[in-house]
C-alpha cells in the first residue's frame, strides 16, 4: 500500500492577511508623508537650533536659588493642593459615573452609554482646554485650576475603575443576594473588597499625574508653579526659569517615589 507523497510548503500568512497588512503599512506611510508635507519647517531656524539650545543652556546657568524661597516655593505647594483636591473632587463624579457604566451593576443599556458618554467627554478634552473654560467661568487662580483638574481626571478614574468593576468574582456577589442582602451591603461586602487594590492604585496613580499637569495649568492662569514659569519666561529671566524647571522634576519625582510607597503599603 503506497501513499500519495503531498508537498505542503508553510506560510505564515494568507495571500488575503498578505494585502491587508500591505495596505495598512501603505496607509501608514501615506499618513506620515501627507503630515509631513503640512509641517512648516523653517530650514534656517531647524540648522540654528543647537547654536541657539546651547545660548539659552548658558543664559541658565548658574541657576537662582535665590529665587525658590522667594516665590517658587509658595507656587509649588499651590500646585499640589491643585493636584490633590482636583484628584479628590474627580471622585465625587467618577464614581457613579463608573457604577453606572459597569454592566455587571446596572444592566441597562441607555445608562451604561450614559456613562460613556460622560467619561468619553471628560477624557476628550486636554486639562489646559478645560482650564481657560473654567477662567472664562471663575476667573483665574487656583479655583480654576482645581476644576480642570477634577473634570479632566473623571474620564480616567471613571473608566479604569468601571472596567475594575466589570471583572470582579461574581460568585461572593451571587451568595450575598442570595441571602437577602441589600444593595449597599452587596457593594461594600461583595464589590469593594475586590475593586479596593485597583481603586488605590488608580487613584494614587492619576494623582501623580495631576501633579504633572498642575505644574503647567498656571501657563494659562490657573494658579501653580505654571504663573512662577510663565513670568519669568516672559521676562526672559532664564536663570529663574531654570531654578523653576529644577524644582518641577524635582517635585515629579518626589511624588513618584511617594505614590510608590504609599501604594506598596495600602496593597
Amino acid at each position: 500500500m503506497t501513499t500519495a507523497h503531498i508537498d505542503k510548503e508553510w506560510q505564515r500568512f494568507t495571500p488575503s492577511e498578505r494585502i491587508a497588512r500591505f495596505a495598512i503599512y501603505l496607509c501608514l506611510v501615506s499618513a506620515i508623508v501627507w503630515s509631513w508635507q503640512t509641517v512648516e519647517v523653517i530650514p534656517e531656524f531647524l540648522y540654528d537650533a543647537p547654536v541657539q539650545f546651547a545660548d539659552m543652556f548658558q543664559r541658565m546657568v548658574p541657576l537662582d536659588f535665590a529665587y525658590y524661597p522667594e516665590a517658587i516655593h509658595a507656587a509649588m505647594i499651590e500646585t499640589l493642593h491643585i493636584a490633590t483636591l482636583g484628584t479628590l473632587f474627580t471622585l465625587i463624579f467618577a464614581i457613579p459615573l463608573a457604577l453606572l457604566n459597569a454592566p455587571n451593576i446596572t444592566p441597562s443599556k441607555t445608562l451604561n452609554w450614559v456613562a460613556q458618554f460622560f467619561l468619553v467627554s471628560s477624557r476628550s478634552v486636554n486639562s489646559l482646554v478645560w482650564a481657560l473654560l473654567f477662567i472664562a467661568l471663575f476667573g483665574p487662580g487656583m479655583l480654576a485650576g482645581i476644576m480642570a483638574i477634577a473634570i479632566r481626571s473623571i474620564g480616567f478614574v471613571g473608566k479604569l475603575l468601571a472596567e475594575a468593576i466589570t471583572e470582579v468574582n461574581m460568585g461572593p456577589i451571587e451568595a450575598l443576594k442570595a441571602t437577602g442582602a441589600s444593595s449597599a451591603s452587596i457593594l461594600l461586602k461583595g464589590y469593594w473588597p475586590q475593586i479596593m487594590p485597583a481603586f488605590y492604585s488608580i487613584v494614587l496613580f492619576r494623582w501623580d499625574i495631576n501633579v504633572r499637569e498642575s505644574a503647567v495649568l498656571g501657563l494659562v492662569g490657573a494658579g501653580g508653579v505654571g504663573v512662577i514659569l510663565n513670568d519669568a519666561q516672559n521676562l526672559f529671566e532664564w536663570q529663574k526659569v531654570a531654578m523653576v524647571l529644577v524644582s518641577i522634576f524635582t517635585v515629579v519625582i518626589i511624588a513618584e517615589a511617594v505614590v510608590i510607597q504609599i501604594r506598596n503599603k495600602l496593597i
